[in-house]
């Protein structure tokens, strides 16, 4: 079978900063950083054939990377890195966040919070089930966007203080 290219798309320079070395002046540097590939395209009116359980599950993944991103500065342990992501993209914080931001939602982004908190039968022992709907409604939310609004998506995350 032969090797198949994949067209990561153009490159995008942007400027990095680099440790300063010793008796010299900080410098920045410019890496070479391929731009995200456009993401397939999907009608508004397919897209509310998607389950809000699969976009919670998208959602879930676009949060962490966009918590992991976050913790990457300052150098730390991974360990200790871990664990600030792991307190970030529990529930419970999720929770905190979706009330945090309800207000400046649109009518649009909050039918589908709601869609996303009532597709949740059940939840995890030990935690309530509000707040197990509620994290499910924004991590749907969070779907959704990165579907539909990638720039929304931006906006809202921007918003959350992490």
């Amino acid at each position: 079978m032969p090797n198949k290219k994949i067209d990561l798309g153009p490159a995008k320079q942007i400027p990095s900063e680099s440790p300063p070395e010793s008796n010299s002046r900080e410098t920045n540097e410019v890496v070479n950083v391929r731009e995200t590939p456009s993401l397939t395209k999907i009608p508004q009116s397919s897209l509310k054939q998607i389950s809000p359980v699969s976009l919670a599950y998208i959602g879930d993944a676009i949060y962490e990377l966009h918590v992991r991103t976050h913790y990457l500065l300052p150098h730390r342990k991974i360990a200790d890195h871990h664990h600030q992501v792991v307190k970030q993209v529990r529930a419970e914080s999720q929770a905190e966040h979706l009330q945090s931001i309800y207000s400046i939602l649109t009518e649009e982004e909050k039918t589908w919070v709601k869609r996303g908190r009532n597709s949740v039968n059940k939840s995890p022992r030990k935690l309530a089930p509000g707040i197990y709907q509620q994290a499910t409604g924004f991590e749907t939310l969070l779907g959704y966007l990165y579907i539909a609004n990638p720039s929304r998506l931006d906006h809202i995350l921007n918003q959350i203080k992490i």
